[in-house]
């Protein structure tokens, strides 16, 4: 893998953020947690859905994605999944405020998943920035 592979996540983080004015810090640490930093990550869930690339945006979205020309191959460019994820994670800071919760209701609006979430996103974030 070349070094501009592994940079262009990042990248495409910073700009995702900024875009759509969330936290860069905190998106980035989505994408660690969701897909290791992968595009190419596709997970099954036991409810049939399936989560797609970098931010694991799940199949249920496809259909309003579609309106706007992406579909699921989009998302295992990484550029396109920090944007997604990124306009996600807006939504629920739109509904919840720059939150806790609106970090975890990217995963889930039940409380119980949704607090579980942030905690692990909330526990990276520390990892990163405190120092040592």
């Amino acid at each position: 893998m070349s070094a501009h592979a592994v940079d262009r996540p990042a990248d495409c983080i910073e700009q995702a953020a900024a875009y759509h004015q969330v936290n860069a810090v905190v998106l980035r640490a989505m994408a660690w947690h969701e897909s290791g930093m992968r595009s190419w990550a596709v997970g099954k869930n036991q409810n049939g859905t399936y989560d797609i690339g970098l931010m694991q945006i799940n199949s249920i979205h496809l259909q309003e994605l579609s309106k706007y020309g992406i579909g699921p191959q989009h998302l295992t460019d990484a550029c396109v999944s920090a944007y997604v994820g990124a306009w996600k994670y807006r939504s629920k800071v739109n509904k919840h405020g720059n939150t806790w919760t609106a970090v975890g209701a990217y995963h889930s609006e039940t409380p119980v998943y949704r607090d579980a979430y942030a905690a692990k996103i909330a526990a990276i974030v520390r990892q990163w920035t405190t120092p040592k």
